[in-house]
């Protein structure tokens, strides 16, 4: 193309050159403070988990994880990417998360392009879904529950158009549902998420019988014939273990209701809005009205799924977030135009237009409210960024590397001080677990029934692996209520000698760093050695 027909063409669709630089701009932030800040705890530990299973380890044996296999095998590919190009696993997968949503968003876009005005132009339609989807998880980023987000959104396209009553080509809808299908097996609870806009469809007599579905469906139950036929012990050890303890992370009912209320309060304008505008929108709203009911009964499924699972976590909280934001922003892209128009468009309006303003009015409020939460949590984010050195990561980091430490552990619920610490110092992590969220269930599980679990002696499997990795730094977390030193050394007499030979090195936000004094933990390590693959052992 000569530079004259370039010029003319960028000239025409001025909209969609806007939308690729915002799109481009946005990408190379969140690009940039991703990269530069810690990484977040959970996607460092499971690249941890890909790498030492791509090296030979063996999943919920040598290495603790009650998370499904899936995102393990997936994390593994920028794993694998990172050893042969010599980088650290972080470099490979940022961008391949980055590419992962991008591509979803692209796919949705191309699949919106033919219903209707508002979607006929796929970059705008695609640099809008593309921001949501890059800005919205912050620190979150490439989130098991992130790339399930994205992996669903060409489904709830697919199934507008079926909302709407028209068709959709059999290998698309093979395509879409296989996409979903993995996507929700990255975490199955959300799942049910999808009970109310299939109502929908039945409550409207459409066909029940579809392609995406069925293939969605077929997609899960080959991924849950493959986890009992390549990875049996996540059946033998991790949902036992998950059963039995991972209760203990649970928050009450209210304290949910509290930390979630400007998700709950989007989603129930959502929901009033969708109410109250049944009535059709104009000629041009059947598609769009169908789209808007899917993505906000969704959005209601999945802060169900988030209610259920009873973890105040804020990744939990992004499907229903994600599909919120895009029906509330897909409201006002409807609505606006005819809503500040006269005459003739007006006319054409089902609804009086004096009730379109307050009702969009609500809209850009729960919008603005979101923003303004996520503004708040991406503050410290890209603070971190812009200064990594005041990050409590970095600073542990840097104690591990001045005092030239080969083993490392920490005695705290949250990963983070564990990973991506591990990560980014090569130092080997002296514990089967990623963290003492297990000890804290078995805790929480003694409290409950009045005796510690006799399948899941936490304690004794914790205490054995410090003695017998007799780790050179010793991070021990004050912030969390529960001194797991304490409870330890009372409860195991080889913890409690080893632990005799730390000494405190440093303190600061809430944590202690201890260095192990001496050569050894004093006990004979051959004598108290055990293999981390024997997590049931007696």
């Amino acid at each position: 193309m000569s530079r004259n027909r370039l010029s003319s063409a960028l000239a025409a669709r001025p909209g969609s050159v806007i939308a690729i630089v915002a799109l481009l701009l946005v990408l190379a932030l969140v690009m940039t403070t991703t990269i530069r800040s810690p990484q977040k705890d959970d996607v460092a530990w499971l690249l941890y988990v890909a790498r030492k299973w791509l090296a030979g380890q063996r999943l919920y044996e040598d290495l603790v994880e009650v998370n499904p296999p899936l995102i393990i095998w997936l994390y593994a590919i920028p794993a694998k990417l990172a050893i042969w190009l010599d980088v650290t696993p972080k470099l490979i997968a940022i961008p391949t998360f980055a590419a992962m949503v991008l591509g979803a968003a692209w796919w949705s876009a191309c699949l919106l392009q033919d219903q209707g005005p508002l979607f006929a132009r796929r970059v705008p339609v695609f640099a809008a879904i593309g921001i949501v989807l890059l800005v919205l998880p912050g620190v979150e980023f490439g989130q098991r529950e992130h790339l399930m987000a994205a992996s669903i959104l060409p489904y709830l396209c697919v199934m507008a158009t079926w909302l709407n009553g028209r068709s959709t080509e059999r290998r698309t809808g093979i395509w879409v549902g296989i996409a979903a299908g993995l996507g929700c097996a990255l975490k199955p609870t959300y799942a049910l998420a999808f009970i109310l806009p299939e109502l929908l469809g039945w409550m409207r007599g459409r066909k029940v019988i579809r392609s995406a579905p069925v293939a969605a469906v077929v997609a899960a139950m080959v991924y849950a014939a493959s986890i009992v036929v390549l990875c049996p012990a996540f059946l033998d050890h991790a949902v036992p273990l998950a059963l039995a303890l991972y209760g203990g992370t649970d928050q009450p009912f209210p304290a949910l209701l509290s930390s979630a209320w400007v998700m709950l309060f989007g989603a129930g304008v959502a929901v009033a809005l969708w109410v109250t505008s049944r009535t059709r929108l104009g000629a041009r709203g059947d598609f769009t009205f169908c789209l808007y009911a899917v993505l906000t009964s969704f959005a209601v499924g999945a802060s169900v799924v988030f209610l259920i699972q009873g973890k105040d976590w804020f990744y939990h909280r992004i499907p229903a977030t994600m599909a919120i934001i895009l029906a509330l922003v897909l409201w006002c892209a409807e609505v606006l135009p005819y809503a500040a128009a006269r005459g003739a468009r007006v006319a054409a309006l089902a609804v009086p237009r004096w009730r379109l303003l307050p009702q969009t009015g609500f809209a850009l409020l729960a919008l603005l409210a979101i923003a303004a939460t996520g503004l708040d949590r991406m503050r410290p984010w890209i603070e971190e960024a812009v200064e990594p050195d005041l990050s409590t990561e970095v600073r542990l980091e840097k104690i591990i590397k001045r005092e030239h430490a080969k083993t490392y552990i920490a005695f705290s619920e949250w990963i983070e001080l564990g990973f991506p610490v591990v990560n980014n110092t090569g130092v080997v992590w002296t514990s089967r677990f990623d963290s003492m969220w297990a000890l804290r269930g078995e805790l929480w599980r003694t409290r409950e029934d009045g005796r510690a679990p006799a399948n899941w002696p936490i304690r004794r499997w914790v205490a054995r692996d410090f003695v017998s990795g007799c780790p050179d730094i010793a991070v021990v977390d004050a912030r969390g209520g529960i001194n797991y030193v304490a409870v330890l050394v009372a409860s195991d007499k080889n913890f409690a000698s080893a632990w005799t030979h730390y000494q405190e090195i440093a303190m600061f936000n809430g944590l202690r760093v201890y260095k192990r004094q001496g050569p050894s933990c004093s006990i004979p390590r051959d004598r108290a050695r055990i293999a981390t693959t024997a997590m049931h052992a007696p």
